[in-house]
């Protein structure tokens, strides 16, 4: 291990690693610790008035379009123009940000690589600081990945994708960092480094500094990120404005402000994203007390239907209005090896999903997996010969609050508890381990569906559900199920795996999140615990 020079008041509480002082330096630390004393109290502010709205909802009150930003609604007005290479978006690729897997998305010929320093990436300290570390070396074009285990070697095409980040969401801390006594918010700490090493850099290369930002649920808090943007920009003499953000729009509060949350960005905006898996468990949260809006099987609460068919349709006529992007969502099945006919029905899933977004209008879509960028790209290009469809502005469309939250028919099934179990619980196992994007079952799985499925166990565990057959889930027929489930695990996944793994806590994590007396806000919040744990005992 090795040492740096922290500047005053910033404490690293885990260790330096060789490499590391790469980007922990203290020219980068000190811009980071300037962040987190401008920032973290108003993002304090921002979580706690989450908590107080929430109480609002679960004593009955409902989402709606706020009276007092009508007259931002109503404007004419649109967001500042983007730059060149911002364009086109058709086709979008995520993943985490280890080395191979960043190659791999920007050569996948896809128009936009986003590196997730969130939902794909289990925020072990190595994983956030070696991430930065490959993201450095990717902006400069010198990053590489030798693989000893195959012999592989991978280097980066003259032509590659261009670069977004997500940094982690308001609600996630770096418990590695204190700045003046206090964690330093993890989107702070991701943004602050990858900003300070790259902006510069990225603008000199005909680029710039692009951010995807997650789980805001307000334009209050979109305007939080636009202060850290000017505050950012001035402290390192960069024109204002050359940060470009797009906002997922991954919760149920967000939906009745995409006006608002455009209008606080718009010096910085690059449009909105239906982030569609973080979507349907924001609903489900949202509304979490209400036996209403009981879900059917997650397999049946798809974009072609209820709030998120409206959901999708908003965010394309709001962006189109405003002159920018509204990006599609997630294709998470990934190609199947060795079963053709399944591979040939999920890629029949996937270009009906992309038929859609495209001739409703949106200007982009995102893959899970590079061998569904051709498929993705083949789509938007027959129906999309233009950069973008940002002219074509819905007018036909008119969502309104009924719509928005109507929720879908279908039907619970024993089969859809249980696999929601399998799903949550491997899903925790592997991020305890630090790795964040797992497949499983034939789709590729993160934070966001892992958040679907302990959501729906516990919504229909809460307000005794009744599956198809007329039975009730209820506490004693989950923990049976959990049971059966893991037997099921150490089964496909063979008693040695099993045995090294962590499955024992996942699955005592998956039941305490699932039988809460309330409903907790985020599953990463506690497991991050447990990976600090872990940490120090390695």
């Amino acid at each position: 291990m090795s040492t740096i020079a922290s500047p005053p008041g910033l404490q690293i509480l885990g260790p330096i690693l060789p490499g590391y002082e790469r980007v922990l330096t203290h020219e980068a630390l000190s811009f980071v610790a300037a962040l987190a004393r401008q920032f973290t109290a108003r993002i304090e502010e921002a979580l706690q008035a989450r908590v107080e709205r929430q109480k609002r909802f679960d004593t009955g009150e409902l989402p709606d379009f706020l009276e007092e930003t009508a007259h931002v609604r109503e404007g004419d007005w649109k967001v500042a123009p983007l730059p060149h290479d911002l364009l086109d978006r058709r086709v979008e690729i995520t993943g985490p940000i280890d080395r191979k897997m960043i190659i791999n998305a920007l050569n996948s010929g896809a128009s936009v690589f986003m590196a997730d320093c969130e939902d794909a990436t289990s925020p072990t300290w190595d994983n956030e600081v070696q991430g930065q570390v490959n993201l450095s070396e990717a902006v400069r074009r010198t990053l590489t990945f030798d693989d000893a285990g195959t012999g592989k070697s991978y280097r980066l095409n003259e032509k590659t994708a261009v670069l977004f980040v997500r940094p982690r969401g308001l609600h996630l801390w770096e418990k590695h960092v204190k700045v003046d006594g206090k964690f330093i918010p993890g989107g702070l700490f991701d943004f602050g480094l990858f900003f300070f090493h790259n902006a510069k850099e990225q603008i000199a290369r005909g680029t710039g500094p692009y951010f995807y930002l997650p789980k805001l649920e307000s334009h209050r808090e979109a305007r939080i990120w636009n202060d850290v943007f000017v505050f950012a920009q001035k402290a390192l003499e960069i024109p204002r404005g050359s940060i470009k953000a797009t906002v997922l729009v991954e919760t149920l509060p967000a939906t009745f402000e995409l006006n608002e949350i455009l209008w606080e960005l718009r010096d910085h905006s690059a449009g909105l994203n239906c982030g569609r898996w973080d979507y349907i468990f924001s609903f489900i949260k949202k509304m979490s007390a209400s036996p209403t809006f009981v879900m059917p099987d997650r397999g049946q609460v798809t974009m072609d239907k209820g709030f998120l068919r409206a959901y999708s349709l908003l965010v394309i006529q709001t962006c189109h209005r405003r002159g920018v992007h509204a990006m599609g969502g997630m294709a998470a099945f990934i190609p199947i090896k060795g079963n053709e006919a399944a591979n040939n029905e999920a890629m029949a899933k996937v270009r009906a999903d992309k038929l859609r977004e495209v001739t409703d209008g949106h200007d982009g879509t995102w893959v899970a997996h590079p061998g569904l960028v051709p498929i993705a790209l083949s789509i938007f290009d027959e129906h999309m010969p233009a950069a973008n469809q940002i002219g074509r502005l819905r007018e036909d469309v008119g969502i309104g609050r009924h719509d928005l939250l109507r929720i879908h028919e279908g039907t619970r099934t024993e089969q859809g508890l249980r696999h929601n179990i399998r799903i949550g619980v491997q899903y925790i196992e592997a991020w305890l381990r630090g790795i964040g994007c797992v497949p499983l079952y034939d789709l590729m799985e993160d934070a966001a569906t892992a958040e679907i499925s302990r959501a729906q166990v516990w919504q229909w565990i809460t307000h005794r559900a009744p599956l198809i057959d007329g039975s009730i889930v209820d506490v004693e027929r989950f923990k049976a199920a959990l049971a059966d489930e893991l037997g099921v695990i150490e089964g496909e996944v063979g008693p040695a795996r099993f045995t090294k793994g962590r499955f024992p806590e996942a699955a005592e994590l998956f039941e305490r999140m699932s039988l809460s007396p309330t409903f907790a806000e985020f599953l990463t919040v506690p497991a991050y615990e447990q990976l600090l744990g872990n940490e120090k005992n390695l």
